[in-house]
């Protein structure tokens, strides 16, 4: 039983029925959904999970707050490209037919509704259930006198003397203002003491203090009283001008580009041209404006003005505009009733009480679901490499790692012992340059030698491999996975870890970092698929064989989980596997430019998206294969950036034990009714339902069951 949520629905056209013409024209714009109207639709699913009863208070506040990160980083990346292609003429219109200009008009009214409902749930739902728990963010109209001498001493102590006040005159035009940074425009009465009067000045919020405070027990009655910066601020704007009225103060946030562009014809060093790109990402063109709701019109016409937006581009809201400030509630707040119950991850019996992992590895594949299971013996081999006199060399890709990474430690104490460490640095990985900058000079200053990829192709990989003496023989070892080499991600997305000694899969890496490290014609893999070479090419093949086995006359299935699928032509062979007969099961977390369901086109497709607490991040690929089933792990979604565009892998998964283990793990995923959306034909999502006979089945609580004996969180009364 299924329940219809058209929430903020994507605008799509209707679809065609295929049966009354005599072929189908699998380029039809009709069949495929616009990939930014897609991410929007993610993003919704998180944000109803702010009202899931089922999930823990602070949880639920949390995946609000998840919410507008995303969305965030939608504006300063997704929206901004499509700005970008309008203003230099250079309009890219994808298989789904819709313009640049067409989408961000749809993306402005979605956005517009979403962040609407996203302030109605905080301001109506979850502070009112928080209030109930003892935890207020306390307004000022609420102040005590006790609370507004602590506010006062706090501002003139703390923020006074770092604000900077900028009145608006000729001589001070409007500031460059920082991405995402908290300011307010203030209306002002009188003459200042140089006789100026221009009636308006901009405070920006000082960026080195918290937004968000608690209040000393001593001045509350009970429970954990919070303050947020801009209140206090607009309780004390007067203070900063004085001898002047301060008639209005009002709270904007200013959204900007901030994607990074390097010219490879122009670049002659990676590392340099990034540390100077990424000083300008703070101004780039602005994107989107948030003011407080009660703003008045002229002066958000002001704004407006200043920063060149339309008003689709203006959003109003009830509340702070910078609503991420407040994970300071949930990790300060101490309410384990209100959060998910902790875990241990599990260490695999083969592990448990092994001191020697090479000797482990060398006898079996060991494999590894996080975060159910640890990521520790991912960190622990690589300390061990690091030690062991055997070892001569560790070669690795990092993509994201983390600030005070474990693995890092041991590869710098590996090359300060005197050990071949290659490492293949992403410094292009959005958001994570700036650490992965200081990473790479860390390393090489320890002696490593640090490789920062392919000019325009970003290395997403995530591969280990290390080489040991044992005898007369070199031995090799090597680590793949779907996810990146980052303990506190592995706590958070589910990932899988493949630890192998497979001779032939251990010198497909060791070609892979060749390729990357050195220069040459392609080398020939054999069992790894890799991209931007074979993992495309592999892919269309197998979907190939399964159609070919369907138009045979027997059983053809397809079970793909991935983060996206946007690539065009993955998407036109599964809608020819779909015409042969092949039942295809698509588990797609967020974007799909898929349509399932449409007669005569994808009518025996099924796309889901499980949003739970952790993040689904690993990659599956899955086929019946007339009973010889072919497994793959990957660290690539099917997307034109992964698949064209990226150093990725796909590895087989070949030991028919650890085959049935994942398959049976996926029968979970597909038989989930707790976490689970369904993908509809007109784009739009609906959550399952389980019927009243049943309980529902929540496939991330069975994992966390049957690795770590946690049983399902209580809701709190």
């Amino acid at each position: 039983m299924s329940k219809r949520n058209d929430q903020d629905a994507t605008p799509a056209a209707s679809a065609p029925d295929a049966s009354a013409a005599p072929a189908v024209d699998l380029n039809d714009k009709a069949y495929y959904i616009h990939r930014e109207l897609s991410q929007l639709q993610f993003n919704n699913r998180v944000l109803e999970q702010a009202l899931d009863e089922h999930t823990p208070l602070l949880e639920r506040l949390k995946f609000l707050l998840i919410f507008s990160s995303n969305l965030d980083e939608f504006f300063e990346i997704r929206v901004a490209g499509l700005k970008s292609q309008l203003a230099f003429g250079h309009e890219i219109v994808g298989p789904d037919g819709i313009p640049p200009k067409q989408a961000l008009a749809e993306i402005s009214d979605i956005a517009h509704r979403q962040i609407a409902r996203q302030y109605g749930i905080l301001n109506e739902r979850l502070l009112p259930e928080l209030y109930q728990h003892g935890i207020r963010i306390v307004r000022r109209k609420s102040w005590t006198v006790a609370q507004k001498r602590w506010v006062q001493r706090y501002f003139r102590q703390e923020v006074a003397p770092m604000m900077t006040p900028i009145g608006l005159d000729p001589t001070h035009p409007f500031p460059l203002l920082v991405n995402k940074s908290l300011n307010f425009i203030v209306e002002l009465e009188g003459v200042d003491a140089f006789g100026r009067d221009s009636g308006l000045a901009i405070l920006p919020a000082p960026r080195v203090l918290p937004r968000i405070m608690r209040l000393p027990d001593e001045i509350c009655e009970g429970g954990e009283n919070y303050v947020l910066l801009s209140s206090i601020i607009h309780a004390h704007a007067d203070e900063l001008f004085p001898g002047m009225e301060v008639r209005g103060c009002y709270q904007f946030r200013l959204t900007r580009n901030a994607d990074l562009t390097i010219d490879p014809e122009e670049m002659d060093d990676l590392a340099r041209a990034l540390r100077g790109e990424l000083s300008s990402r703070r101004f780039g063109d602005a994107v989107r404006l948030e003011v407080a709701d009660n703003c008045p019109k002229p002066l958000t016409d002001y704004l407006l003005k200043q920063f060149g937006l339309a008003e689709a581009e203006l959003y109003e809201v009830n509340g702070p505009v910078n609503l991420t400030r407040l994970f300071g509630i949930v990790t300060r707040s101490d309410h384990p009733q209100l959060q998910y119950p902790p875990f241990v991850p599990a260490i695999p019996k083969a592990l448990k009480k092994a001191e020697d992992l090479f000797q482990v590895i060398g006898k079996q594949d060991v494999l590894l679901l996080h975060p159910y299971e640890s990521f520790a013996p991912v960190v622990d081999l690589v300390r061990q490499a690091a030690k062991d006199p055997a070892v001569l060399t560790i070669e690795q890709t990092l993509y994201r790692t983390g600030a005070n990474s474990e693995i890092v430690d041991a590869l710098v104490e590996a090359a300060r012992a005197g050990k071949e460490v290659v490492i293949v640095v992403e410094l292009r990985a959005r958001f994570d340059e700036e650490s992965n900058l200081s990473l790479a000079t860390r390393l090489q200053q320890a002696g490593a030698m640090v490789i920062y990829g392919v000019v325009d192709v970003k290395t997403h990989a995530k591969l280990m491999l290390i080489q040991r003496r044992e005898g007369q023989k070199l031995q090799r070892y090597a680590h793949l996975g779907t996810g990146n080499y980052h303990s506190g991600n592995a706590r958070l997305y589910t990932d899988y870890s493949l630890l192998t000694s497979d001779s032939a899969l251990c010198e497909d890496v060791h070609k892979l970092f060749s390729q990357l490290t050195g220069m040459g014609k392609l080398l020939k893999m054999k069992k790894l698929l890799h991209a931007p070479f074979t993992l495309k090419k592999s892919l269309l093949d197998l979907i190939a064989r399964e159609t070919t086995h369907a138009e045979a006359g027997k059983p053809a299935h397809i079970i793909l989980k991935i983060n996206a699928l946007t690539d065009a032509k993955i998407i036109r062979a599964l809608y020819k596997a779909n015409a042969a007969g092949v039942k295809i099961d698509l588990l797609v977390r967020g974007m799909c430019c898929l349509r399932p369901g449409i007669p005569g086109v994808s009518q025996h497709i099924r796309v889901r998206s499980v949003i739970g607490r952790f993040l689904e991040h690993s990659r599956i690929y899955w086929f019946a294969n007339d009973g010889e089933e072919s497994m793959y792990l990957a660290s690539a979604d099917m997307m034109e950036r992964n698949l064209d565009r990226r150093v990725e892998t796909g590895f087989p998964i070949e030991n028919r034990k650890l085959r049935q283990r994942i398959r049976k793990e996926l029968d979970l995923y597909l038989s989930d009714t707790a976490t689970t959306w369904q993908l509809h034909a007109d784009g739009n999502y609906s959550r399952l339902q389980s019927g009243d006979a049943q309980s529902p089945h929540d496939v991330q609580q069975q994992l966390l069951e049957k690795y770590c004996g946690i049983g399902a969180p209580k809701p709190a009364l």
